[in-house]
């Protein structure tokens, strides 16, 4: 008879001994949570130690990231390998798999957690509408899995969390449930400093199944995991527990989250919980309990694994959750790079983004597009069904006003794997998804973002519309890759590299205003190279104009223009700054060359003076936008081609011809 109290108690003491051994951690969470995730493990689990990648595993997701003593300890006791018991004696330690706030390393078995509170049950909900569509494309028989969230009282305060509770509901992701530490402290104190109102009825009201239990009793736990499991609607289980419990001096206090352990509070522990074994020794009987509950997932995943073999759609599959491009990948985006070349009228970047989004819907099937409420102005959805409570195969997520769940749903269905997330919606609301954003570059998670709205460019909705100043800001993070491709060609060829990358994500900051056609097609992916010469000079160079976007096309005809006066200019397009910043100085430097050189965008100076030399000019904006049409904010903001010629003039001090 497996003895799950006892494999609750060496949570707990794998937990203690680590945190002590290192000197500092937050042991609230693992010694509070003990019996919840000891019954989840030996009952209900799907994984495999053995295989971490398994893709028909379940998911486990600690939101209450902070509190990364539970997974680790649950990782060791469960058979990871990574998670020895020298990493847990590594713990907090530079290069260890067992980080403070640990992000992800699904080598290890960490899929996915968080240290910003309420991002993990955000991206829980990726995560499961990414199991939910991939049953849909290939059936129960290689797709049925569940995701479960550990989540503290922090996460649901914070307003993603209230997101992902809306949205989680209203597509009833019955394989989606949230294992509550309702322990009613936070780091000030008790909840109620802060907070009075009913949490489940939140969850009730969003059409989530709701159950409260006794978070240390076994049998009600597993009891109501059951019951939600049986359950078509998203499940909360609200678990009142005792925050380190264990600790006498410590639990159900506010020091108990994370005050500094002491030698004497671990003799405490171990003689109230009659734990009599030394640090990181773990009695026989308890181990082999865990390795016995651990079975249930190996044969699992080998019942798995005779059902995929010879299966039908094999082969897909393995494309799917691999993330392998088609064979004939290459030639699609050259042909859809050339039917882009090929209309030569002014036209948004955010259209031609549309339009080859649409036509790599039967090349990228496995393309999942989100967007915000803003299906008509991106135009991202086309010829794609809806991902709904009734529908799952859909490849469009209609996720509302809910920017900040958005972007972390992409995470999550990056970390997942099987499906390429495509998230859309304006630029001036990246902030909104800044979090997320940054964690998918903190993981490597390869999500694209899709901005419209780009600019001054909006027009008349007016300074909070116009995002002057996160171009910078997004330049600013690393493992950020940041796109303003010029035309309708460079667009192309960005989403050719964003839907290649496996190490990172991609921001397209695309434009309202149309965009002059500036380039054709060439057998290279010249955006690949970040930046490059567009137009040289006709002899031997008098200026350099470097721009990126729609004001790319200014560059072109001020480059006409000045041609004219006797003044010799190239154009170099920017459309990647990290691509270029990646070349190597040879290229880069024949790229800027040594002229005098003028920077052209609608957005802010910072970070420009990376490519701009003293006495060098930029061409810009200097501070927030205002309301009007386009064309006269250009015009007002002094974003023209005349300015553009007149600062190069000045700078070559060459009068106009006559």
């Amino acid at each position: 008879m497996t003895d799950i109290q006892s494999m609750a108690n060496a949570i707990r003491f794998t937990a203690l001994d680590s945190i002590l051994n290192a000197g500092e951690g937050h042991q609230g969470v693992p010694l509070g949570m003990a019996e919840i995730a000891a019954t989840l493990y030996a009952r209900h689990l799907k994984v495999d130690p053995k295989d971490p990648l398994w893709p028909d595993r379940d998911r486990v997701v600690l939101s209450n990231g902070h509190g990364s003593m539970l997974l680790y300890s649950l990782l060791h006791l469960a058979g990871y390998a990574h998670v020895s018991t020298d990493a847990l004696k590594s713990f907090r330690k530079l290069g260890s798999v067992c980080a403070g706030h640990p992000e992800i390393e699904q080598e290890a078995g960490i899929e996915l957690t968080t240290g910003l509170l309420g991002q993990g049950i955000a991206c829980s909900v990726g995560m499961a509408v990414a199991e939910a569509r991939l049953a849909a494309q290939f059936g129960a028989g290689l797709v049925d899995h569940r995701t479960w969230a550990f989540v503290g009282d922090g996460c649901l305060q914070e307003g993603v969390g209230h997101e992902a509770i809306s949205l989680a509901g209203h597509l009833q992701l019955g394989k989606l449930t949230f294992l509550w530490d309702d322990n009613h402290i936070t780091d000030d104190g008790t909840t109620d400093l802060s907070i009075s109102e009913d949490v489940p009825a939140r969850f009730r009201a969003a059409n989530w199944h709701v159950q409260d239990v006794d978070g240390h009793d076994i049998e009600a736990i597993s009891a109501a995991i059951d019951a939600a499991k049986a359950d078509p609607r998203p499940s909360l289980i609200a678990c009142r527990t005792v925050i380190a419990r264990g600790i006498p001096r410590l639990q159900g206090q506010r020091g108990g989250h994370s005050a500094p352990l002491t030698p004497a509070d671990s003799d405490e522990a171990r003689a109230l919980l009659n734990w009599d074994h030394a640090p990181f020794d773990l009695p026989e009987n308890v181990r082999q309990d865990w390795a016995a509950c651990m079975e249930r997932g190996t044969q699992a995943h080998a019942a798995w694994q005779s059902r995929i073999d010879g299966h039908a759609s094999a082969a897909v599959f393995h494309q799917w959750t691999s993330g392998t491009l088609p064979n004939d990948w290459a030639a699609t985006m050259q042909g859809i790079t050339a039917d882009q070349a090929s209309v030569r009228t002014p036209r948004p970047t955010i259209q031609s983004s549309g339009e080859i989004c649409d036509a790599l819907v039967q090349t990228l099937p496995d393309t999942l597009v989100l967007c915000a409420d803003l299906e008509a102005p991106t135009n991202h959805k086309r010829s794609r069904t809806a991902f709904d409570a009734s529908d799952r195969s859909g490849s469009y997520v209609h996720c509302g006003v809910r920017e900040h769940l958005m972007g972390s749903m992409c995470d999550g269905i990056a970390a997942h794997r099987g499906l390429r997330p495509v998230n859309v919606t304006y630029l001036a609301f990246a902030d909104y998804e800044r979090p997320a954003m940054r964690m998918a570059a903190v993981m490597g998670l390869p999500a694209l973002f899709v901005f419209s709205h780009d600019s001054i460019g909006v027009g008349s909705n007016g300074p909070t519309h116009q995002p002057v100043e996160i171009l910078a800001s997004f330049r600013a993070m690393p493992n950020m890759k940041v796109f303003r491709p010029a035309d309708a060609v460079e667009t192309a060829e960005a989403w050719a590299l964003a839907m290649e990358a496996t190490d990172g994500p991609s921001l397209f900051a695309l434009s309202r205003q149309p965009a002059d056609q500036v380039r054709d097609t060439c057998p290279d992916n010249l955006t690949a190279r970040g930046a490059y010469v567009l137009h040289e000079a006709d002899g031997a160079r008098d200026i350099t104009l470097m721009a990126s976007g729609t004001e790319v096309g200014l560059a072109v005809a001020a480059r006409q223009a000045l041609a004219e006066m006797g003044i010799q200019a190239a154009v170099v397009s920017m459309p990647c700054w990290e691509l270029f910043d990646a070349q190597d100085a040879e290229y880069r430097a024949s790229v800027i060359g040594t002229a005098p050189r003028i920077g052209i965008e609608a957005a802010m100076k910072f970070g420009w003076e990376r490519w701009l030399q003293e006495g060098d000019h930029f061409i810009g904006m200097n501070g927030f936008g205002a309301s009007d049409q386009s064309a006269k904010l250009y015009e007002h903001f002094g974003i023209t081609v005349d300015a553009i010629v007149q600062s190069a003039r000045s700078m070559t001090q060459k009068p106009a011809l006559t």
